[in-house]
């Protein structure tokens, strides 16, 4: 097991009816400004709920964060809290709406051009505006982590970040919130906190016994619940092991004393960027092509994973992992994903050079666990994942 350092401050609320308790989370005195999207808060309840808590505190709304949030709408955000003079952030809503607090978080009192928070990929250790979150679609984990993906609209770029002041203080999740969602919705978070797991589980043997077994556990329940809570969001059971399997599955626990890949993330990410595409879908689309060009390296985590998570039986390790790697794409048809990039669009024919000529811009030639997810490895990966 590698060596390493565990630390999360978030204060998890978990249950039906904990939004109650904002006003007991949030700050005596608090200047708050109420993060949202698109406005689902409105027909599923929690806006009322969240105000009905909040009564008595001063509490200003900014609304319209996008999926996949734009800096460019998060510097407006910046801008008012620094207008008027707010001093807490509630975020409302899923990992897009938790991920622009996080910009805005460390943003408000950066010193220099915000853009260098996302270009240089800054680890943000201190001078944060405080905020907590109530989670409205279970899939990243933001909510209990650190982390944070930032577009710039006006460049197509869709760049991470984050560091030790990024935590949330505090974290509501209500299961029932699943309720009113819609399926594709749910989809994705299935896929997402699944994808997240094999990022930080897929990679080589480092006799991290009880890491693994948390892993797979996690795994084994979204194949047990994915379907289901899909079809059937209003059971509660359902709803809260999905939800708190998707934050269990990135909030950083499972990645501790191991080695971590997220090259499938890096290149997913470019295709929301470029084409829109909901971003567990990008990651149905390359994680399959990913494993099977890298299979040689993954073989032994990929033969693991296939009997332990798929009950593959057999001897020969690359015939298991080539297994496994067909059921993840056949469980990944089950929850409703496209496996190629031909279904999303037909505008593909310069992906391949494009991807790669960002990374080469950004210096990210040498992905994945080993950093040997170079250039030519991309190329490859992307080639299999068009049609």
């Amino acid at each position: 097991m590698i060596n390493f350092e565990f630390y999360n401050p978030t204060r998890i609320v978990f249950g039906e009816g904990q939004i109650a308790k904002l006003k007991e989370l949030v700050p005596a005195d608090a200047k708050v400004l109420m993060l949202y999207g698109g406005g689902s808060i409105f027909k599923n309840g929690v806006y009322e709920q969240v105000k009905e808590a909040l009564d008595g505190v001063r509490v200003t709304e900014f609304g319209g964060v996008e999926p996949n949030p734009h800096f460019e709408t998060l510097m407006k955000a910046v801008e008012l809290i620094r207008h008027e003079g707010l001093d807490f952030i509630l975020a409302v809503g899923g990992g897009s709406v938790i991920d622009g607090a996080k910009f805005i978080s460390a943003a408000v009192n950066f010193d220099n051009d915000p853009k260098e928070i996302l270009y240089k990929r800054m680890s943000i250790k201190e001078n944060a505006v405080p905020f907590g979150t109530v989670l409205t679609l279970p899939a990243t984990g933001s909510e209990m982590n650190s982390g944070s993906v930032v577009t710039i609209a006006a460049t197509q770029e869709k760049l991470p970040f984050g560091g030790p002041a990024l935590f949330p203080k505090f974290s509501i999740c209500d299961p029932t919130v699943i309720s009113s969602l819609p399926k594709r919705q749910l989809q994705n978070g299935v896929i997402d906190a699944f994808t997240h797991v094999m990022e930080q589980y897929l990679t080589y043997p480092v006799g991290a016994s009880l890491q693994d077994r948390f892993a797979e556990g996690i795994l084994q329940t979204l194949v047990e619940i994915g379907v289901k809570v899909v079809e059937n969001p209003k059971d509660y059971t359902l709803a809260a092991n999905f939800m708190w399997s998707c934050t269990m599955a990135l909030n950083g626990l499972i990645q501790k004393g191991v080695p971590t890949d997220w090259a499938t993330h890096m290149i997913g990410h470019e295709l929301t960027a470029l084409y829109g595409i909901d971003h567990a879908r990008t990651l149905a689309i390359i994680a399959p092509n990913l494993y099977t060009v890298m299979i040689d390296h993954k073989e032994e985590k990929l033969a693991q994973y296939g009997r332990r998570v798929w009950n593959i039986e057999g001897v020969d390790n690359k015939q298991v992992a080539v297994e496994a790697i067909a059921k993840t794409v056949e469980f990944f048809d089950q929850m409703g994903m496209e496996g190629k990039l031909s279904s999303y669009t037909s505008d593909t024919e310069d992906i391949i050079e494009l991807i790669n000529d960002r990374f080469e811009k950004r210096g990210w030639t040498k992905l994945g666990e080993n950093g040997i997810v170079t250039p030519d490895k991309v190329r490859e990966i992307v080639r299999l994942s068009i049609a």
